[in-house]
């Protein structure tokens, strides 16, 4: 089961750095390394679930806390500079 959800993971972060390169606009860029976070937060919980460690958790918990501040951020600077 760890083994498909790595693969999963695997191609969901091969997408998003593909839209990351690729994005046409800055919005998209930003949802794209939103979603590398979070592919990075779930292979972090994988790792703990699969050697049940729960050591990085609080590491997961600050970096969502992060992107979520950092996406919203960005996504205010998008809306003022279209104004």
């Amino acid at each position: 089961m760890i083994i498909a959800a790595s693969l999963v993971l695997v191609a969901a972060a091969g997408c998003f750095s593909f839209r990351l390169v690729r994005g046409p606009s800055l919005a998209d860029r930003v949802i794209a390394l939103d979603g590398l976070l979070v592919v990075g937060l779930a292979a972090i919980t994988a790792r703990a679930v699969r050697t049940g460690d729960g050591a990085f958790l609080p590491v997961v918990v600050v970096l969502t806390l992060v992107g979520f501040i950092g996406t919203a951020m960005v996504s205010r600077f998008i809306e003022e500079s279209e104004r």
